[in-house]
């Protein structure tokens, strides 16, 4: 077996293990990041459709990375990262805010929320997948 073989094989057992909530009120928005990510990771993926149950989610699933949309019913994205970090074990989990309103208000308030990134639709598929594998790779590295 080749070194560059068993080491594609670790990276997959090693993704397989991780998990990331995806969260959006758009059912295509939510489908083409499943799509990006089932294509080019083996990240177990979990849907919430807005913030209410993204919170609820992501204090059942304890999800190793959060993708959250902003603008939702119920309760937008800024308000479940805000409540999201009031939970200790999801403190120092990625939040990664992903929208259509890249305004400069916007991303600080993203900020200020809690959230760790920004990433603004329509979404680039290899964007969004070395983003997602750069949190995720540096997460395992400090475990």
């Amino acid at each position: 077996m080749s070194n560059s073989h068993s080491e594609s094989q670790r990276k997959e057992a090693q993704q397989s293990e991780q998990k990331i909530l995806l969260v959006d009120d758009s059912s295509t928005t939510l489908l083409i990041e499943e799509m990006m990510l089932r294509e080019h990771t083996q990240y177990g993926l979990v849907l919430a459709h807005d913030g209410e149950e993204a919170v609820q989610k992501a204090i059942a699933e304890q999800p190793n990375l959060i993708l959250m949309d902003v603008i939702m019913p119920r309760m937008n994205g800024f308000e479940a990262c805000r409540e999201m970090r009031k939970h200790k074990a999801l403190q120092k989990v990625p939040i990664i805010m992903v929208t259509s309103r890249g305004e400069s208000y916007n991303v600080e308030q993203g900020f200020e929320s809690g959230c760790n990134d920004y990433v603004t639709k329509p979404i680039n598929g290899a964007e969004l997948v070395g983003i997602v594998n750069g949190y995720l790779m540096a997460q395992g590295k400090h475990e």
